[in-house]
């Protein structure tokens, strides 16, 4: 059944093969080229052509509207063109005359082929053919509408900086560069996407990444069979590990200086254009419980904080199920005036106590979507009525116990102290549940070696992905995983990524 099933999955999602044609070469009649150009991107009104004579010969320049800066084109292509004295006569000359003695802009270089002009044209640069060259021009004068820099949303710090990621790629790299001003950061750009041609920037330390890393890290990017990319979402599961898990072993991140700290540890850092959120490879799952505040508090503040993320996960994830589960088979070990109460709450209600948990949860989750994505004016609405109206008439009414909903409330709170998690959390709350309330603490404890052991299976570019608690590294452990210690020793020696590789 299941390879049935995986071979049905494969033939659906299954790409159509078809050959790739050569790329046009630029011809050295221009008229050619002008009608390429005028099929390839039709009757659409934000392309601009202008015909115009270099010389005695004709020229023709192309560009989107949307995505230039005019005052960029007229100041550095079209007047220095239009007002340049002795140009040469011959075509190609003129070419090579124009690109070393007129244009004052540095973003420029020469075009061997028509798609390639096409896709520039496309990303915001100006484009000139002279008729009788076998090369073209191109000018980066964009200028396309973007979100200026803001406060991170996610992500939320007491003493950090407030700069987040925007959706330009390259204010994103300015981002970063502004915080490492080192000639070892390289920034290096892949297009991802048959028909977006989406620009991905990798981002490493050269001394400090592994090479087989960023290798590998750019031939899954280049082997990704998208048609189209409109986030980093997209890219992620050609980036996780083999292993099938829960957690994701792709890290993400909408701060600069976190983006800074993962590669100053030998981490890759994926930008994609039109994404606020930059990747992180390899990850590891105690990081999702580690924030940029941790480094500016005093080191036992930060162990504490840490350990109560821990514990708000444990919370998060095995409360429900083991309410569900003490509720129905292990009443034995509550204590009697408890018991006595509990049992009063449960004995009113009409559902099975995991009916009850599932119901309840499932609500809770639904408000939570529901508030998530309606307008923010009418969001906080949404939470009023859930907590309000539904919660406290829910217990009125009889449907649910009080001590059910006070799990949901702690439930709630604690998986939000652990938000990077949030999703996988949500899901594996419930399937404790199930289990809980079919088999008892014994299922439970077995869930946990289960999920444990997946945990332990996932490596994230040969590293583990549970490191440095499973393959144990003593020093990372005692570095910065539950404790950290003073900058006065963490600042002595860095720890590369690579040293937890087993």
């Amino acid at each position: 059944m299941r390879k049935w099933l995986k071979s049905e999955i494969e033939r659906v999602t299954e790409r159509e093969s078809t050959p790739k044609a050569p790329p046009a070469p630029i011809e050295t009649d221009i008229e050619k080229n002008i009608i390429y150009f005028k099929e390839k991107l039709g009757a659409s009104f934000d392309i601009l052509y202008k015909q115009t004579f270099i010389g005695e010969n004709k020229a023709f320049l192309i560009m989107d509207d949307g995505m230039c800066d005019n005052l960029l084109v007229t100041q550095q292509v079209v007047n220095p063109i239009m007002t340049a004295e002795k140009m040469p006569k011959d075509a190609p000359a003129q070419m090579a005359y124009i690109r070393d003695q007129i244009s004052s802009g540095i973003d420029q270089k020469e075009i061997y082929n028509l798609d390639d002009a096409v896709t520039e044209v496309l990303s915001g640069v100006v484009v000139l053919l002279i008729d009788g060259a076998s090369v073209g021009e191109a000018f980066g004068v964009q200028g396309f509408p973007k979100r200026s820099v803001e406060d991170a949303q996610t992500e939320v710090q007491e003493r950090g900086a407030r700069e987040a990621f925007v959706e330009s790629f390259k204010d994103n790299v300015a981002l970063i560069r502004r915080r490492v001003r080192s000639p070892v950061a390289r920034f290096e750009i892949q297009e991802v996407g048959v028909t977006s041609k989406t620009r991905v920037c990798v981002c490493y330390f050269a001394d400090r990444a592994s090479a087989q890393t960023v290798t590998e890290v750019k031939d899954r990017l280049q082997k990704a069979e998208l048609d189209v990319v409109l986030g980093a979402g997209y890219l992620r599961p050609f980036l996780e590990s083999e292993v099938t898990s829960m957690f994701s072993s792709v890290g993400s991140t909408e701060r600069p200086d976190i983006a800074c700290a993962e590669m100053a540890e030998g981490r890759v850092v994926i930008l994609v254009d039109g994404t606020p959120f930059a990747l992180i490879v390899p990850y590891l799952f105690s990081e999702n419980f580690q924030s940029l505040d941790d480094y500016n508090h005093r080191p036992y503040y930060s162990a504490f904080i840490r350990l109560l993320k821990f514990l708000a996960f444990a919370v998060s994830v095995f409360l429900p199920g083991l309410y569900v589960a003490v509720c129905t088979f292990h009443q034995e070990i509550l204590p009697m005036a408890l018991l006595y109460d509990t049992a009063i709450q449960e004995s009113i209600t009409p559902f099975p106590v995991m009916l009850e948990a599932i119901f309840i949860h499932f609500i809770y989750e639904i408000v939570r979507e529901a508030g998530l994505r309606m307008p923010k004016s009418v969001g906080h609405a949404v939470s009023i009525v859930g907590a309000l109206v539904i919660g406290d008439a829910a217990v009125s009414a009889g449907l649910i116990a009080a001590p059910m909903l006070i799990v949901v409330a702690m439930t709630a709170i604690s998986s939000f102290v652990v938000s990077k998690i949030y999703y996988p959390v949500s899901i594996l709350r419930f399937a404790f549940m199930v289990i809980g309330g079919l088999t008892g603490f014994y299922g439970i404890v077995l869930g946990f070696g289960v999920l444990l052991s997946n945990l332990c299976a996932v490596k994230t570019f040969g590293t583990p992905f549970t490191a440095p608690v499973a393959p144990m590294h003593i020093g990372a452990l005692i570095r910065d995983l539950f404790v950290r210690l003073s900058w006065t020793r963490l600042g002595k020696r860095e720890l590369k990524i690579q040293s937890l590789e087993k």
